[in-house]
């Protein structure tokens, strides 16, 4: 069977599970399974499948066709035009997050060497994409999750950041003044998920993504509190925050900062027009 062979298999197969990206899909799979670029099929018509890579590609069908991600199926997934390992310990990097990402890359830009928390890092993709895109950045990861933060160390290695590029250390982003160091910028994508989401979750999220990183208390603000009102970490005068939020949440959450003293509060929307990321500068 030709690597082509597969794809078209695979395809079909996806297809008729109900998968929408069935090609995409299909390629994906097809070139894990046989260590092939999935951008290039140009010659997957000539390049014959070994019975192990075929294994391998029906092996890897089983476990999507179970309902499991494709990321943590791949065990590697895109964001910010940077590929990043991904496990069960750490959330799939989404699209949306990108706005985020960007937008504490265009604030770190204009500061040329800041020194950046990535709170809450999990796979590390934020801070990681943000130290690639801002050479003079200085990154320090910060995770509750040990697992996450091997995860992290290893997306750091797989992109050439030693140590002095990117920190990743264990800390509780609810614990007042517990992360060292004085930082220009925060970014974090914190636990947002309300007590009835959790309940209501997709299957493919509830079973297989970390519910730590889910999680964000009854009303999903839990986090945005404590950022708000008694920080882990400390800004530089005139340092910048910017979090994530759930769609709903934008005004909430720039209200927790506004009550709290910090200036600057506004609530930024991705291309769709949704409210995604707040914007605060620290209180005085």
């Amino acid at each position: 069977m030709s690597a082509w062979d597969c794809f078209r298999r695979l395809r079909a197969q996806l297809a008729a599970l109900g998968v929408e990206q069935a090609d995409l899909e299909a390629r994906e799979l097809t070139a894990c399974a046989a260590g092939l670029d999935a951008r290039d099929t140009c010659g997957w018509h000539a390049r014959a499948l070994s019975g192990a890579e075929e294994q391998a590609a029906e092996r890897l069908l089983a476990r999507r066709a179970c309902g499991e991600p494709l990321a943590y199926v791949l065990g590697e997934w895109d964001f910010y035009g940077n590929r990043f390992r991904v496990t069960p310990d750490v959330l799939i990097p989404r699209g949306d997050t990108e706005w985020l990402c960007d937008a504490a890359v265009q604030a770190a830009r204009a500061l040329g060497a800041p020194r950046v928390l990535d709170l809450c890092c999990g796979s590390g993709c934020i801070g990681i994409s943000l130290a690639l895109a801002v050479p003079g950045a200085r990154v320090v990861a910060v995770d509750c999750s040990e697992e996450a933060l091997a995860v992290t160390r290893a997306n750091a290695a797989l992109h050439g950041l030693s140590g002095e590029r990117l920190a990743a250390v264990r800390g509780d982003a609810r614990a007042p003044d517990s992360i060292d160091g004085v930082f220009d910028l925060v970014v974090t994508n914190p636990p947002y998920i309300t007590a009835r989401e959790m309940r209501e979750l997709d299957h493919s999220v509830d079973a297989y993504e970390p519910h730590l990183a889910l999680f964000g208390g009854e009303d999903g603000l839990d986090f945005y509190r404590a950022m708000a009102e008694r920080p882990a970490f400390r800004l530089a005068p005139g340092g910048q925050l910017f979090a994530e939020c759930g769609w709903k949440q934008g005004e909430a959450v720039a209200a927790l900062f506004r009550a709290a003293g910090w200036r600057g509060v506004r609530v930024q929307c991705d291309l769709a027009g949704v409210p995604r990321i707040v914007r605060a500068v620290c209180p005085r």
